[in-house]
């Protein structure tokens, strides 16, 4: 019998949000390991690979999928049930998942408590209504401390896999350092910060970096490589990886000097393993769970992410010496 925790937001950003809560959990489990709940686009399986803390990771698979609807319900229920958990931690406001640990007879169950959650939870510590409107990060902190399980970590970290580790290193191989990696990949188009803006901030930055690493996924292939043309057409060296999985990409962050990205999960997972972070936050509010990440903002404010200028992005990463290498 072991523990489950129930993270069913389901980008790879939300899932390294609640890798302290997630460590936490497990610290506090005989088994030092906890299971997780959630759905594929979290892409957990691998992004969790090499966490000591995860025992496995089990797909929640809705809108569509065959855990809709009231037989997907059961469905679920069973599912748990045939793994005897004794302990479930339901980190969303939704009363579905708690009733699926109740009904897979899962003994002590943990959540937020609001509404209709309340009446299939076991007891125990719970939030009040007016921390509904909290972010998700702020009510599975408060959880937590109200049931006494200790928070071990002040911000995300993620475990790099050693095959990752080594598969990076060879996408880089005889590149010079300082290596700076741009994000140019985006969950919503909106988020998106333009080929052109990447390519003139890596041309006012050449001169104190060894490489760029364009960073992007399937969806941005095309993109990477224009980005990769054109700083190499100012004279700069740049690699495009677009067809990494997510644990080969944790590995390549952790292995740069610098991130500069879009408001996506990529740039979760650069400050997560390690790696200086700055975010362009100009359609979307900053984040502040993690010390290295570093919000660029707008000028003016709600201008929008046409509003980040290369140069002031260029200016702020040179005025903070930012661009040293890492031993």
């Amino acid at each position: 019998m072991s523990v489950l925790v129930v993270q069913p937001l389901p980008g790879i950003g939300d899932m390294v949000w609640h890798l302290p809560h997630i460590h936490a959990l497990a610290a506090a489990a005989p088994e030092g390991k906890v299971w997780v709940l959630t759905k594929p686009r979290s892409q957990a399986d691998r992004l969790l690979a090499a966490d000591p803390a995860v025992a496995g990771v089990l797909w929640l698979e809705r809108n569509p999928g065959r855990h809709d609807g009231l037989r997907g319900l059961l469905r679920l229920a069973r599912e748990l049930r045939a793994r005897r958990f004794r302990e479930a931690w339901v980190l969303h406001t939704s009363a579905r998942y708690a009733l699926a640990a109740r009904l897979a007879g899962i003994p002590r169950r943990f959540g937020f408590g609001f509404g209709a959650q309340r009446l299939w939870l076991s007891g125990g510590a719970r939030l009040g209504p007016a921390e509904r409107r909290l972010h998700p990060l702020e009510k599975a902190d408060r959880l937590l401390e109200r049931a006494g399980v200790p928070r071990r970590e002040e911000e995300p970290v993620l475990p790099v896999a050693e095959g990752a580790r080594a598969a990076a290193v060879r996408r880089i191989a005889g590149l010079p350092r300082p290596l700076v990696a741009l994000g140019v990949g985006t969950s919503e188009p909106y988020k998106q910060w333009g080929a052109e803006r990447f390519v003139e901030l890596a041309a006012r930055l050449r001169a104190r970096v060894g490489a760029f690493v364009v960073v992007g996924g399937p969806a941005e292939a095309e993109l990477a490589a224009r980005v990769a043309a054109g700083i190499a057409a100012h004279g700069a060296r740049a690699r495009a990886v677009h067809d990494a999985p997510i644990d080969e990409v944790a590995a390549l962050l952790a292995a740069c000097d610098l991130y500069v990205g879009n408001d996506t999960g990529v740039l979760n997972v650069a400050a997560a393993v390690g790696t200086r972070a700055v975010g362009l936050f100009g359609a979307s509010p900053p984040l502040r769970h993690s010390r290295r990440i570093h919000a660029v903002l707008p000028r003016p404010r709600g201008g929008g992410m046409s509003a980040i200028a290369p140069e002031a992005v260029a200016r702020t990463i040179e005025e903070e010496g930012w661009l040293r290498a890492r031993a």
